[in-house]
Parts: C-alpha cells; structure tokens; sequence
C-alpha cells in the first residue's frame, strides 16, 4: 500500500483535505481520531491517564475532558511527555492496524505531528497543508474559542513552518476559499494515483 502522510499545523485545513480525498474514495486514517479511539472510557490508556493526572482530566460522563487536558499539558512539559510516552506507541500500533486494513488505490495517514514524532516513517510521500502562522492563530480562535495565547503555545510546540515545508514532497497553499483549496486537491488526487501506481509497477 502505498501511503501518503497529510499533515499541517493547527488551523491550516488539513482536516477538509482530508475530508475531500474521503468524498474521493481515498481511505483516510487520521490520528486525531485513532487517539480520541484509544482513549475512549473503558480503555486502559484512559484509566492510566486518570490515575496520572486524576478525576480533573474527566467530565462528568466518565469522558476524557480534552480541554482540561491540553491546558495542563501546554502549561506543564514534564506532564505533556509523560503523555506522549504513554499515547505514541499506542496510537501508532493501532494507525498501523488500520493501514494493512486500506484498500484505496493509495491510503492516507493524517497527522498533524507526522514530522515531529516517527509516525512519517510509515509513510512514501509528504504533503504539508500550509499557511501562515497568522492565518492559524486566527482560524483556531475563531473555530476552537480558544484564547490567542493557548493557540501561540501549541504553534510553538510543533515544528516550525519552515522545517515542515523542507522536510515535505508536496506543498499545497491554503491561503484562499474552500472552493479553491477543493481544485487544488482534485490535482493531488490525480497527483497521488499516478505516484501509487509507479510504485505498484516498480
């Protein structure tokens, strides 16, 4: 299987490229959603998470409270490692899991920590989703209602702008409307077919 790893910084639209390479038949599998999976009530990760941090990290239907979460791991680096330690090598197993499950002519693995962690070397080819780092702050505040300065601690804890862009094979602009960023997927799409199937030939 040929495996494309989609990634970009917070607010940059990754997730609506992926959305649209879904509506394209492209099996998507995204670590946002395998770490929400793995961490659901009745998991060992959630429990050992609450046995760390205690009942605050909960809501009150046994929940993983996310926002209470990253507010003590943005604020507290020892905490956010203990964190990373305890969830990378659980979501990897399982995105590895779901990759040998695909069955698209290339799959895509969507992460926004794909350069930061080991979760590129599962992965043929890069494409970042990129846009300034205004442009980020001010579509996480709008779309999360979150503050400017939550948002500037999370942009400063992932790799830089410019290192991502280096360490990328494809670079897609988001800097204009959903119509336009749509067209410039539909091109990736054909981009991405023509990629799986030289690697399928050779």
């Amino acid at each position: 299987m040929f495996v494309v790893g989609i990634t970009g910084g917070i607010g940059s639209g990754k997730s609506a490229v992926t959305a649209k390479l879904e509506q394209l038949g492209i099996d998507i599998i995204d670590t946002d959603i395998v770490a929400r999976e793995v961490v659901e009530p009745g998991t060992k990760a959630l429990k050992d998470i609450q046995s760390y941090f205690g009942d605050r990290v909960l809501s009150s239907d046994g929940a993983l409270d996310r926002a209470a979460l990253r507010e003590i791991v943005f604020s507290e680096p020892e905490k956010r490692k203990w964190l990373e330690a305890l969830l990378h090598p659980i979501i990897r197993n399982e995105t590895i899991k779901q990759l040998n499950n695909a069955s698209s002519p290339y799959a895509v693995l969507a992460s926004p920590l794909l350069l930061e962690t080991d979760q590129h070397e599962l992965t043929q080819h890069i494409v970042l989703i990129d846009v300034s780092v205004e442009t980020q702050i001010e579509r996480t505040i709008a779309r999360d209602n979150n503050n400017r300065k939550q948002v500037e601690a999370i942009i400063a804890a992932q790799m830089s702008r410019t290192e991502k862009q280096r360490k990328s094979d494809i670079i897609i602009t988001n800097d204009e409307d959903l119509s336009a960023l749509y067209n410039k997927v539909s091109v990736l799409h054909e981009t991405l077919k023509r990629l799986a199937l030289q690697e399928i030939k050779s």
